[in-house]
């Protein structure tokens, strides 16, 4: 009788065992510990729901790096990308938190380097021809300076954190070509396009070159560029000015985070 006590109690213990197991499931690893690094289109300038913490870094909860954060829930996670900030703003003050156990990094920069923000006041200033000329000078920057330059941050991010995965993403076009919609001209609009092509190009080449993986954003935006009825970008933008031209919420969710997620 006593046996039978005993084995009447195990198997009742491994069934409340077994019930619990199918209601809660296994339990979910940890994600890799995450460090987020680079300029405004990783902060997540224009996507609203800022960090009031973050200052003129206008890092946003909306951002692709939260949104990654909250759907895989890492061990760890580090956010210092900082709006304005070209190459050697990363090195110089963003790569703190890397460490050998950093698993996972993200970042987009270059775009400052070639003078991003500059460009575009040009082209929505000035007429066609200077556009085009601002345009041609950034893209020579892209292709003969910016290369040493990322090179010398993709280096430095390696030897903090020599077992991270590091996805580098681009950025998208801004315009949807060959229709019309107010504001700059179509010239500028193909110009700025090309531009972006161009940056996109030399970013790819550099970080392939350091064994980092690459995540093309343009095809994400394909349709929902500025003139596509479905903007996933701001146009210029009066209040906040430092939002426009940059992505909204839906970019980042709809855009970055699905290309950043499959990387």
């Amino acid at each position: 009788m006593r046996l039978r006590s005993v084995l009447s109690v195990l198997a009742t213990l491994a069934l409340a065992m077994g019930i619990s197991l199918v209601l809660t499931g296994p339990a979910q690893a940890a994600g890799p510990a995450y460090v987020a690094l680079g300029d405004s289109y990783s902060s997540g300038n224009g996507a609203g729901n800022y960090d009031s913490s973050s200052g003129d870094c206008h890092r946003s909860l909306s951002s692709y790096p939260y949104l990654w954060k909250n759907a895989h829930a890492p061990s760890s996670f580090a956010d210092t990308a900082c709006s304005g900030a070209v190459t050697t703003d990363v090195t110089n003050s963003q790569l703190g938190p890397l460490n050998a156990s950093t698993g996972l990094v993200s970042l987009t920069i270059g775009g400052n380097d070639a003078g991003f923000a500059d460009v575009m006041t040009t082209c929505v200033t000035g007429s066609d021809s200077t556009c085009v000329n601002r345009v041609s000078q950034a893209e020579s920057y892209a292709q003969n300076t910016l290369p040493a330059r990322l090179d010398a941050t993709y280096n430095a991010i390696h030897a903090k954190a020599p077992n991270a995965k590091v996805v580098v993403l681009g950025y998208p076009r801004i315009y949807t070509l060959g229709v019309f919609c107010v504001g700059l001209s179509d010239t500028k609009h193909r110009k700025i396009d090309e531009a972006a092509d161009t940056l996109n190009n030399v970013i790819k080449a550099r970080a392939i070159a350091h064994g980092f993986v690459f995540g093309d954003v343009s095809r994400a935006f394909n349709g929902h560029e500025l003139c596509s009825g479905d903007d996933w970008l701001h146009s210029l933008v009066v209040s906040p000015s430092w939002e426009s031209y940059h992505p909204t919420a839906a970019g980042h969710s709809g855009g970055y985070y699905p290309v950043f997620n499959a990387s």
